[in-house]
């Protein structure tokens, strides 16, 4: 009789121990999330659904054995003030880390640098409240609104990854800007071989903020 007693009392002390550590199993199992928040060179404007950056970063990152989410929160058209109005819709997607690509559509326009600035630093500022980690994409700002809007508009990105402290990468177009075989008829959108190339090149960069990430995560379980 002692024996069964002590065998139930057993079975159940296992039983209520994987009550109690599930939930921490389950959080610890889950894969980290990524909001790509930014315009139509993340949306993936004039390509198929599967060949947007966020789909092929999810999978390049995937192959690394890394357990992520991306979550595609491109808006096509969107400017940094566009990003700043919609950043609660971003937020309540919960993200773990967000890949920031605003400010093209500033420098197509002509926007004022330092309303970019402003945007871009509200956008950081809530970023960094919610406690999620940042890469910010860099842009350069096209040739023809003269030498002193682009030294102002490229100045921008530095700056603020630096004030910020997050992982940044200096020109999100690396490698496809002005080649034609990367891109689609406007010359603006990359093809899905530009989406490729976009990924190879920003991987580094990507690796670096979820090991920072990481890092954080264990600090915080100690």
């Amino acid at each position: 009789m002692a024996t069964r007693r002590n065998v139930l009392l057993g079975t159940l002390s296992t039983v209520f121990a994987g009550i109690v550590t599930s939930p921490a199993r389950a959080a610890a199992s889950a894969p980290v999330r990524i909001v790509a928040f930014g315009d139509s060179l993340t949306a993936g404007y004039g390509l198929p659904a599967d060949a947007a950056m966020p789909v092929r970063l999810e999978r390049a990152l995937r192959a690394e054995g890394r357990d992520v989410r991306l979550i595609n929160a491109g808006i096509s058209g969107d400017t940094t003030a566009g990003g700043l109005a919609r950043l609660d819709w971003a937020l309540a997607e919960k993200p773990d880390l967000a890949i920031i690509e605003l400010g093209a559509n500033d420098g197509l326009r002509g926007i004022d640098p330092k309303l970019t600035e402003a945007n871009l630093d509200a956008i950081l500022t809530r970023m960094n409240k919610a406690g999620i980690g940042v890469l910010l994409a860099g842009m350069l700002a096209p040739p023809n609104y003269g030498r002193d809007f682009e030294t102002a508009f490229n100045a921008v990105f530095p700056r603020l990854a630096k004030a910020h402290g997050v992982v940044f990468y200096p020109f999100y177009l690396d490698g496809v800007a002005g080649k034609p075989e990367l891109n689609q008829p406007d010359g603006l959108h990359p093809t899905a071989a530009g989406i490729d190339v976009i990924v190879a090149r920003i991987l580094p960069s990507v690796r670096t903020l979820l090991d920072r990430f990481a890092a954080r995560t264990a600090d915080r379980s100690r």
